[in-house]
């Protein structure tokens, strides 16, 4: 149907288990961390952070193919801001 190739396939899925497995492990160390570390790994595994992130890179993308790219550079500088702001805000919320 899509004339992928297998071999493309198996290797991008090994890879793919690779990068997973690393994240994972990184997580694991940054866990570790007394206090601070397990809110960090909630931040970095919350769901709304990629999903909104995913939506900025998607919108990103088609308004950069219709030539808009001084407006998406100033969009995805202020969506950058909005999450490292969430995530900050979360982390400080949960200390206090």
């Amino acid at each position: 149907m899509l004339h992928i190739d297998k071999d493309v396939i198996a290797v991008f899925v090994v890879v793919f288990g690779v990068i997973a497995n690393a994240f994972s492990g990184l997580l694991g160390l940054i866990g570790a961390i007394p206090v601070i570390g397990p809110i960090i790994v909630k931040v970095l595994t919350m769901p709304i952070l990629w999903v909104l992130n995913a939506i900025g890179y998607y919108v990103s993308a088609k308004a950069f193919k219709k030539g808009y790219k001084k407006e998406v550079l100033d969009h995805r500088v202020l969506t950058v801001i909005f999450l490292i702001g969430f995530a900050i805000g979360f982390v400080v919320a949960r200390l206090i």
